[in-house]
């Protein structure tokens, strides 16, 4: 018996949830209660986040932290730090404002003047346009007193016919005195380019944050927050004191805070700068650079492709060494660990903006790897057709088919993960989420590789807290709070048994950062949508491990425990030269390589790749495939690991080793529609059910093909099946229905109380038909909990029975004769019943809560379209029988 499925069997799986914990200065009693809250509903850990506290760093601040710590000692819990006093990371606690000013944030601004000739001895006035873009609130007198220092200033000559810029460049730098550009000006049209360094530039709320290029301005974060810790807690570090979190650092370069666009080529823009960079560019571009720097908003051709790269491929590295490694290094080197996320949305993952550049750059400092699900970002249905949530409208494609697996992907091919990706997770949904929608995300991140979780939110503050709803516990207010370790408990369960081994997936897919720098490119998600909608799992994998840690044996890549029959190159203009290389010599080597769309033309950097274009064009391992025919290609190919019979594209997948046992999760993401379908997997031999929810194993009856099963899914359902040796000793019996059904309720006695009131029930009245409670002119503003009461008679012999309830919105809780038959928080509401009913008269009592958006109507729910509440049915009980 693996050890892993052992410990879930026995309950002795770790910890792997580890809910924000806002601090707002409340009172010790507060602080603990809600401590107790997380510990009882089956959580080990918290992550402690001032959401603001009034006093971060000062007296109140540590003796709130000393209560965290000695209840979290007291209940054996481990403690994370979110590592700022308010997110995203990088404010330092204000300490930035304070720092020399070369730590403050840089940025590299344009402006530019059109002019014409012939004309001697004209003059420009730059003093004024130094900085990027005039502002309405902004007066000429403050731009002709603000610290900007000039970089460059280069003529181009315009085309007369087009206006577009030619390749004379004249740089004229030397002719500035004083403010003023002398310049005589030669025959034609020229556009005179003024390229400064400022501190201007960004978003104005992030105007105080350091400079995550500039190594000594991430110390100052390291100084004021990290050091403050371990002098408190250095005892407790590795111990009880488990790490650090940062939420959501990135360049804030742009005027927009939560800017999705921002990158080279964008007009108006300040670009993240620092004092490395000449140098940085100078080694990437030669001497004459400054000649170049107003193509990163300007466009010229390939020139223009070409620096742009350089900047990107240099800003990001920077930001990867600089901000993320910096600390993850000081981290590791004092026992703790260093998780997080940046900002993935829209694609903004490989940008500037709100981004962090480069997606695996940013996060392989870190000992996890993370992402978060905020906001409406993730809703079921809507993995193609776009959403409207809080920040606009979603790149559904992305959310759904991209941003998942760029966090386990990372957690899988980067050893100091050990296979572990964090999500943040169901945070600011609103009161619309509950439990339901809980368990679909959390399905929807288990079956991608996620494995570890943090719940947002834990609020200490009085009910309501308008801030980003859903919360937990709510004061005692949230009537699924008493539901919620049942997710927790399926969560923990789940997240053992998908850690500890190894990720077995067909493809590789190149991540498509440095493509996007460089020119025309393929999202890398969209060959991953593809690959998942029949049932081909992949990861995303970036060059710069391609580069320095893949290798090709036997025809396949391997890449730390990774093992993939396949690479899948997105289409690009153009791919880094070294790249270019590395694959024309593992397809010499036998490694299959599908490009979709077509090969590149050329290299990112300018410099010669046609001699392995031409070998790549030509090879026999290398395949040109559209991208609506690159699934049916692999599976021509052999290139699969599941197969199944027909076109499920809401079937998602994942497989998992370990010694002795095979894992493979199956989940319906389709919000209404059944699934029903053969699968063959790669193995020989009985197949197990596993159910985390209930933690039980039972046989599964497979059909006459060895290694085949027949998946039956409800919208919402997911199963785990197992193969291994020794799983018959812990397996229960299966069962098979017979097919006698009734139907019950000829009359409904309904009961309400809320969270505050519950278990005292009022006595509602009485329903023949079920039907929705929150229609107009029922109970429209009621949240909590509906409880319904019938009798029936059964004439059936034996003792096991299904009760299936129908439609249920949305938690259920069910009785029989007054003993409890169990709970269910998304569909299907099926229960099996053993024992409980009896021949003759038998009382049903179903308990139903939703959620508190009927009573507290918050902004947030107004994204998404309200369910029903209540028992819906049809109700309906089947008796049933069984066997080994």
């Amino acid at each position: 018996m693996n050890i892993r499925l052992k410990d879930v069997l026995e309950g002795q799986e770790q910890n792997y949830i580890l809910p924000f914990l806002w601090q707002q200065g409340e009172e010790e009693g507060a602080i603990r209660n809600e401590i107790a809250r997380v510990h009882e509903s089956g959580i080990g850990a918290i992550c402690v986040e001032a959401r603001p506290h009034p006093d971060f760093l000062g007296p109140k601040w540590w003796l709130d932290m000393d209560i965290i710590m000695d209840e979290a000692r007291r209940r054996g819990m481990k403690v994370w730090m979110l590592d700022d006093d308010h997110f995203p990371t990088g404010h330092a606690a204000g300490k930035v404002k304070e720092a020399p000013e070369e730590l403050h944030r840089t940025f590299l601004g344009e402006r530019h003047i059109d002019t014409i000739g012939p004309a001697q001895g004209t003059s420009l006035l730059l003093d004024t346009l130094l900085l990027n873009g005039l502002r309405p609130t902004y007066s000429l007198s403050q731009y002709a007193s603000s610290s900007s220092k000039l970089l460059s200033v280069v003529a181009v000559r315009r085309d007369p016919m087009t206006g577009a810029l030619t390749s004379d460049c004249v740089d004229i730098t030397e002719l500035v005195q004083e403010g003023i550009l002398y310049w005589d000006i030669p025959d034609g049209y020229w556009r005179v380019f003024i390229v400064s360094e400022n501190k201007d530039g960004g978003s104005k709320p992030q105007e105080d944050y350091l400079n995550p290029l500039v190594r000594d301005s991430v110390r100052i974060l390291l100084d004021t927050v990290y050091e403050a810790f371990y002098e408190r807690y250095e005892d407790d570090f590795g111990k009880t004191f488990a790490g650090f979190f940062s939420d959501e650092p990135g360049f804030y370069n742009d005027k927009t805070t939560f800017d999705f666009h921002s990158k080279p080529g964008k007009q108006g823009v300040s670009l993240p700068w620092s004092s490395e960079m000449p140098e940085l560019l100078e080694r990437a571009l030669g001497e004459n650079y400054r000649k170049s720097l107003h193509l990163l908003w300007h466009d010229a051709g390939e020139q223009s492709n070409i620096i742009r790269y350089a900047y990107m491929n240099i800003v990001s590295k920077l930001y990867g060494d600089n901000f993320c490694t910096q600390i993850g290094d000081w981290c590791r080197d004092r026992g703790v660990e260093y998780i997080g996320h940046v900002l993935e949305d829209n694609n903004v993952h490989a940008r500037l903006g709100s981004g962090a550049g480069h997606f695996f750059r940013s996060l392989w400092g870190q000992d996890m790897s993370g992402l978060d699900v905020v906001l409406w970002q993730i809703v079921p249905g809507f993995d193609e057709m776009s959403f409207r949530w809080p920040a606009g409208e979603t790149d559904s494609e992305f959310f759904h088919y991209g941003l998942a697996k760029l966090g386990v992907s990372l957690g899988h091919i980067d050893p100091k993960k050990q296979g572990r990706t964090m999500c943040e997770v169901y945070g600011a949904y609103g009161w619309a989420e509950g439990l339901k929608l809980m368990k679909w995300l959390t399905d929807h991140m288990l079956v991608r590789g996620v494995n570890y979780f943090v719940p947002h939110a834990f609020s200490q503050k009085a009910f309501p807290d308008p801030d980003c709803p859903p919360h937990m516990y709510a004061n005692g207010k949230n009537p699924q709070y008493r539901y919620y370790k049942h997710l927790n408990h399926y969560m923990n369960r789940m997240s053992h048994l998908i850690s500890g081994g190894r990720h077995m997936a067909t493809a590789a897919v190149l991540y498509h950062a440095e493509a996007e720098w460089a020119g025309e490119s393929m999202y890398f998600h969209l060959p991953v949508k593809a690959l998942m909608q029949h049932q081909i799992d992949c990861d995303v994998i970036p060059a710069d491990v391609i580069l320095a840690a893949a290798s090709v044996q036997n025809g396949k890549l391997l890449i730390n425990q990774e093992n993939f029959q396949c690479l899948i190159v997105p289409y690009a203009d153009a791919l880094p030269v070294e790249l270019i290389r590395c694959l024309a010599a593992f397809a010499d080597q036998g490694l299959p390589i599908r490009f979709v769309g077509g090969l590149p033309t050329r290299s990112s950097e300018g410099r010669d790749a046609a001699s392995e274009l031409s070998l790549l064009a030509g090879h026999n391992n290398v395949k040109l495939v559209t991208l609506n025919r690159l699934a049916e290609v692999l599976q021509d190919d052999g290139h699969y690991d599941i197969k199944i019979g027909q076109y499920e594209p809401y079937l998602r997948n994942y497989h998992y080793v370990h010694e002795g046992l095979d894992l493979f999760m199956f989940f319906n993401e389709h919000p209404n529609q059944s699934i029903q379908a053969d699968i063959s997997l790669s193995i020989q031999g009985d197949v197990y059910v596993y159910d985390a929810f209930l933690n039980g194993l039972s046989l599964l009856h497979a059909s006459s093909e060895p290694g085949t099963v027949r998946l039956d899914l409800h919208p919402y359902q997911s199963v785990v099946l197992l193969h291994g040796a020794e799983l018959e000793q812990y397996a229960a019996l299966t069962r098979q229905v017979k097919g006698t059904i009734k139907e019950l309720g000829d009359e409904w006695t309904i009961y309400i109380a809320d969270a505050e009131h519950y278990p005292n029930f009022t006595e509602w009245g009485s329903l023949l038909t079920l039907k929705n409670m929150s229609g107009p002119q029922l109970l429209p503003r009621f949240s909590g909990t509906f409880r319904y009461e019938t009798e029936f008679e059964w004439k059936e012999a034996g003792s096991r029975a299904l009760l299936d309830l129908g439609d249920v919105y949305e938690t259920a809780e069910v009785w029989i004769n007054g003993e409890q038959a169990g709970v269910r928080i998304c569909p299907p509401y099926q229960l099996e019943i053993q024992g409980l009913i009896k021949q003759g008269r038998n009382k049903l009592v179903v308990e139903v809560t939703n959620t508190l958006a009927k009573d507290k109507r918050d902004y947030l729910s107004a994204f998404a379209q309200q369910e029903p509440s209540g028992l819906i049915g049809p109700v309906r009980l089947t008796n049933i029988d069984t066997e080994k």
